[in-house]
């Protein structure tokens, strides 16, 4: 079925700021310590603090003047927010609140791909995708199935043409904490195709949905997603701690494949999802254990899923959204890990410092 997009001929409602500079890390009474088996990694800096923003995704944009952006969605303020990915100071904001090509309402999963950025958006039930670097707005889809989306990621399967994998985290009960009956959950996660030729037509066609339907391994509460085309892998966070939080396992195509990481690995819930690759087939995955008073940061081979380690930083905590940025920045000559500390402010690692930390695979620090 083909879906009516939203073309955008306004301007965004966005403005430019004055860089607002990040806070220098800094050890204190209340940092983390480090044991034998997870190694404390103090942060490369932190953002300064946006209270109420309510920050929860997060993506990377290397610039053309050779830069990178880190753009996080804002979900309380409907908006996103630009920082520099070396050095952590804000650049802007982009977009308010609204349903028109350009503004948002309660944005959520960000995924960048190219000069394009894909968001979700749970309260507009659609995908926005805007082109770089001005946010210009190009098309919005999925309006006619997607009921609550929350974590998206993209994959590009041609030139200009993209697989959009969007979960679904629709619930029941007056408060919307009800998890639906599990026949409906085999719409958890939803597949588009988008089409997109600068300058020609663009498209977006609805490829289905799917999801586990049985009581052990149904997905009950969606939203990080993240895929690995070189193993055909699909991991999908269920964050529902009333059950077995985890992270389920997933093709391409949607099958379900019965894998999934043990029960107990997670003490939070689980969260951000990264792929780190560290070259064609080799590397790990990372997820986010939202915990409180520090964020758990576990790392799994990738092909295996086997744990390879885990650490926390020096103050991040309660951890949304990650963003793994393998190439090399002016900062990061290996590149950086960034996340979301407690809902207000985002922080950096050193993967350089990671890998030597956890003892990786050399070539994931080079």
């Amino acid at each position: 079925m083909r879906i009516a997009l939203l073309f955008a001929a306004a301007l965004l409602a966005g403005c430019t700021t004055a860089p607002t500079q990040p806070a220098a890390p800094a050890a204190d009474a209340t940092s983390a310590v480090a044991t034998a088996d997870r190694p404390v990694i103090v942060e490369a800096w932190r953002s300064s603090a946006h209270m109420g923003d309510e920050l929860d995704s997060l993506a990377t944009w290397p610039t053309p003047e050779g830069g990178t952006w880190l753009i996080a969605t804002a979900k309380r303020a409907h908006q996103l927010r630009v920082f520099d990915a070396d050095t952590g100071a804000m650049l802007r904001t982009v977009g308010d609140r609204g349903t028109m090509p350009g503004t948002f309402d309660r944005p959520n999963g960000i995924a960048v791909h190219g000069d394009l950025v894909f968001v979700a958006e749970r309260d507009n039930h659609r995908v926005q995708v805007l082109a770089l670097p001005g946010f210009t707005p190009v098309a919005a889809f999925g309006a006619d199935e997607l009921r609550s989306p929350y974590g998206l990621w993209v994959h590009e399967t041609a030139p200009d043409t993209f697989e959009v994998y969007v979960t679904d985290n629709f619930m029941d009960g007056a408060d919307h904490t009800q998890v639906p009956d599990f026949a409906t959950l085999d719409r958890r996660v939803r597949r588009y195709r988008f089409e997109w030729h600068e300058g020609a037509s663009t498209r977006a066609i609805a490829l289905g949905s799917f999801g586990a339907t049985d009581a052990q391994t149904a997905l009950r509460i969606v939203e990080s997603i993240a895929g690995d085309p070189a193993h055909d892998q699909l991991l999908v966070a269920d964050e529902d701690m009333r059950h077995a939080a985890t992270v389920h396992v997933y093709t391409l195509d949607g099958r379900h494949t019965g894998r999934a990481l043990p029960a107990g690995t997670f003490e939070a819930e689980p969260e951000g999802i990264a792929l780190w690759s560290c070259s064609v087939d080799g590397g790990y995955w990372i997820v986010a254990d939202q915990l409180r008073p520090r964020t758990v940061f576990r790392v799994f081979e990738r092909a295996r899923l086997t744990p390879a380690g885990s650490f926390t930083g020096a103050h991040v905590a309660a951890t949304d959204g990650i963003a793994l940025h393998p190439s090399p920045t002016a900062r990061f000559p290996a590149g950086a890990l960034y996340a979301v500390d407690d809902d207000a402010s985002v922080v950096a690692f050193d993967l350089r410092e990671v890998a030597a930390a956890l003892r990786l695979d050399p070539d994931c620090s080079r």
